[in-house]
Parts: structure tokens; C-alpha cells; sequence
């Protein structure tokens, strides 16, 4: 089974779908979340997302000390640290994340419904996404922002566990990870409401185990397979460049993980929105509201890959190996999006850091 070059794909459409159905299905975006957060009071979509997280973290910290899980050899861990990378890329992706609404795994996530916007944001990312890794704007990425990447190696690496554990003289990575988990949890299920919010503290729990299945699989067949495996466990930028590869160029090389779990997000979100007839066409009202998801799209699948990551690979995948580049692309993204809302909805980036000032003074 391990010499099929299909086994990773259909594993990874599997995996997708259903991250795809318990996604459309209780509204999981990451988006949506920080603006209900920030203009209605709402944190239960955020902690869903959070929920997600720190089920990832734990279930693949425990994973790893089992030696069940192969986490060292992530790509989110692979020196140097692009910190300039992770800080521009994750303001860039943040504000295309709020000119679009949602993000790479949000637009797949409508897509299903059959919403055309999500089709344009698609391609245009997976484009961006592509010249960023291998064409015109990967040479900036090259000259300006890899020279400002910093290697962690000789301080134990890019993990915080590996790093405490460096300073520490001992390996204590798993307390690390279950502290941290245990922590944020607590924090997520504090609340009643999300409490009782069954769909919600479903899908975060669904998806977080589906990434750690992620881990588990491409481990499992990189270990017994005869040819090269990349570890990976879910993200939605670079993976959306190399399904459209897929789809328009024979390139002799199997679609792998990433993009089997691209096409089954789709899938699962599609048969969602059937069940629940709620499938319905969408398109851009104009071409103003047209240019601004192209922007968006950009800007997105750019910064996604100066990043290394989206809401869900850095926000959650990242998260699960205790990458410290997670809470640095994480925090630079929350940023972008609210300046992106700031000039959408009240025509300033930096609005609200006058409503802040003002709101200390009063304080």
C-alpha cells in the first residue's frame, strides 16, 4: 500500500473532508471570528478556533513522546526562523484576510457552497501563492526578507519546547505542551456559552484531531514509502497553488498530501451544504467588489508564503509543534486584519489605536 503514490492524496481527501463538512457546518472561520470578537462582543467562534489549537497541540505532543508522530523534520521548525517573513507576510495575509472576509480554508469552505467569489479568491491566491514560492515575487522574498531570518539551531531550535528545554539543561517539551494545552483549554470551556454551543465545541475539537491526523499519516507513510514524504498536517496557501498545478499541467509528480486535503476540504464542505440545502450561486456585485477579492487574494497567497503558514498552518499546525513563528504570524495577521476592517469599515487602518489611546486616557 505504502508504493502507491495515490495513498497520500486519498488519505488527505478523506482527512479534508471531513474538516470540510464540521467546518460549513458550525460556520468555523477564523475571519469571522476575530470580527465577531472585536465589533460584536462574540467570542465563542474564537474560542472554537482556539479549541482547535490546543487539541492539536495536545493530542500531537502526546503523539510525539510516544514516538508515533514525526514532528522534528516540519518544515515549521526548519532553520532559519524568517522572522522579517513572518511578521510582513502575516500583516500582508491579514489584511487580504479581511478585503476577502476569510481566508484560504474559509473560501474553500464557501466554495462548496457554490460561491464564485471563493473561486476567484482561490485562484487568485494559489497564483500569488506560487510566484511567491517559485516565480517573480520570490525574488523579493529572497533579496529582503531571508537575510533577516535568524537560526535558532545553536540555542536547540525553533521550538519553544526544544528551547526551554535547551535552557533548562533537560527535555521538558511535553510538560511544556500540556501546561500550555491544559491552560487554554481551561480558558475556551471557561465559558457557558461555548459551553452549550454543541456545533462549535464539536468542529473544534474535529478539526484539531484532524491535524494531528495529518502528522500521524504523513509520519506513518514517510517512514515505509520508497520515495521522498513532506510532513505536513494542513494548510491552505501553498497547497491551493500546487492543486491548481494539478489541474492544469501534467507535471509528473502525484498530487501529495497537501492537495488531497484541499480538494476533500471542498468535498466535505460541499456535501454540507446539500444536507442543509443551503447551496446557492454567488458572484461579485461589481467590479469594485471583484478588484478588492483579486487584492485580497494577493495579498493573501503572498504573505502566506513569506509567512510559511495561514490561520490554520501557523494558527493551528504550527501551534501543534509549539513553533515559535506561530504566535508571531498569529499576532502579526490579527493586526492586518483589523487595520484591513479599520479601512473597510470606518476608512482608517489605524483607527482604532486613536479609539484605544482615548479609551486609556479616559481609564
Amino acid at each position: 500500500m505504502m508504493d502507491s503514490g495515490w495513498v497520500l492524496a486519498l488519505s488527505g481527501c478523506l482527512v479534508g473532508a471531513i474538516i470540510g463538512f464540521v467546518a460549513r457546518r458550525s460556520h468555523f472561520c477564523t475571519m469571522a471570528a476575530l470580527e465577531r470578537h472585536w465589533y460584536a462582543a462574540d467570542d465563542k467562534p474564537l474560542r472554537a478556533w482556539a479549541l482547535a489549537a490546543f487539541t492539536a497541540l495536545l493530542a500531537t505532543q502526546l503523539l510525539a513522546a510516544a514516538g508515533l508522530v514525526d514532528i522534528e523534520n516540519s518544515f515549521y521548525l526548519t532553520e532559519p526562523l524568517p522572522v522579517a517573513g513572518a511578521i510582513v507576510g502575516g500583516l500582508m495575509f491579514g489584511v487580504g484576510m479581511a478585503l476577502v472576509g476569510t481566508c484560504g480554508f474559509g473560501a474553500l469552505v464557501r466554495l462548496g457552497g457554490g460561491n464564485l467569489r471563493a473561486l476567484v479568491v482561490l485562484t487568485g491566491l494559489g497564483l500569488a501563492a506560487l510566484a511567491a514560492q517559485r516565480g517573480i515575487t520570490g525574488h523579493v522574498r529572497v533579496a529582503l526578507l531571508d537575510p533577516l531570518s535568524i537560526d535558532l539551531s545553536s540555542f536547540g531550535g525553533q521550538s519553544a519546547g526544544a528551547l526551554l528545554s535547551r535552557a533548562l539543561g533537560f527535555d521538558v517539551s511535553l510538560i511544556l505542551a500540556l501546561v500550555l494545552g491544559f491552560a487554554g483549554l481551561w480558558w475556551v470551556f471557561r465559558s457557558a456559552s461555548f459551553r452549550a454551543d454543541r456545533a462549535r465545541v464539536i468542529a473544534g475539537l474535529v478539526i484539531g484531531l484532524c491535524i494531528t491526523a495529518g502528522w500521524v499519516i504523513t509520519s506513518y507513510v514517510a517512514g515505509r514509502a520508497l520515495y521522498p514524504v513532506q510532513l505536513e498536517a494542513g494548510s491552505f496557501v501553498m497547497p491551493v497553488g500546487d492543486t491548481i498545478l494539478q489541474i492544469i499541467a501534467v507535471t509528473g509528480e502525484l498530487p501529495d498530501y497537501g492537495v488531497g486535503l484541499i480538494v476533500g476540504v471542498f468535498l466535505g464542505a460541499a456535501v454540507s451544504a446539500f444536507r442543509s440545502d443551503d447551496m446557492r450561486w454567488e458572484a461579485c456585485d461589481d467590479a469594485r467588489e471583484l478588484s478588492r477579492h483579486l487584492l485580497g487574494a494577493f495579498l493573501m497567497g503572498t504573505g502566506g508564503v513569506f509567512a510559511l503558514g495561514c490561520t490554520i498552518g501557523q494558527g493551528v499546525s504550527a501551534v501543534s509543534v509549539m513553533a515559535i513563528s506561530a504566535p508571531i504570524v498569529m499576532i502579526s495577521i490579527a493586526a492586518g486584519a483589523r487595520m484591513g476592517l479599520g479601512l473597510l469599515m470606518e476608512g482608517k487602518a489605524f483607527g482604532f489605536l486613536a479609539d484605544w489611546r482615548a479609551t486609556d486616557t479616559k481609564g
